[in-house]
């Protein structure tokens, strides 16, 4: 049996308007270069015939992944989160010591990204603060060793819930962001720094 799946209400149709867009828009397009391809001739030496092929491999791979998604998944209810204790679909704020705090959403596996602040549940991050209070010291391992993070009173609320007409990205808001930097080792203590363990 397949595991489910957990999304917010945001997660959920984008993935529908995704699945939707390759469906109607993407597929059609790829047909038609290989359509287009095809009246160029001798197809065992037809570069794009093979570019528009495989390309259409990528795209049918993905509506597949997205139908297997959407069979699994489930939408939270607002319902389900708690005021003071960390789950999928809330806002939190963590602070080192000596370092300025840092506000990430906490989302699902599918809606994980990094240039959005957008931690999973399953990183070591998100996976150590599940369950957590504000004002909990928790252990995150990541893969270079044990650091500590205090989950700070300051913010611990339900994501705000974003149409797709009104989604903007989180840089736009007074929060701190984190854009990755070009080439940072792993050891660094700076959770800005440690992009990819975390998500």
């Amino acid at each position: 049996m397949a595991k489910e799946v957990v999304v917010t209400r945001e997660g959920y149709d984008k993935l529908v308007h995704d699945l939707d867009e390759l469906r109607t828009v993407k597929r059609k397009e790829v047909a038609d270069k290989i359509k287009v391809a095809r009246g160029y001739g001798d197809l065992s030496e037809n570069a794009e015939y093979d570019a528009a092929k495989e390309e259409q491999a990528v795209v049918e791979a993905r509506i597949a992944d997205l139908e297997a998604t959407l069979k699994v998944a489930r939408v939270i209810d607002d319902s389900e989160l708690s005021g003071d204790t960390v789950s999928i679909g809330m806002n939190v704020t963590i602070q080192e010591e000596g370092e300025e705090p840092e506000s990430y959403d906490i989302t699902g596996s599918t809606e994980a990204d990094m240039n959005l602040n957008r931690i999973s549940d399953e990183s070591p991050v998100g996976a150590a603060l599940i369950g957590h209070k504000p004002g909990d010291e928790v252990d995150v391992t990541l893969p270079n060793g044990t650091r500590k993070d205090d989950l700070t009173w300051s913010r611990i609320s339900p994501r705000p819930n974003r149409t797709s007409a009104s989604r903007q990205p989180f840089a736009a808001r007074s929060w701190p962001t984190c854009a990755p930097p070009a080439a940072t080792p792993l050891s660094s203590p700076n959770i800005r720094r440690i992009l990819t363990p975390l998500i």
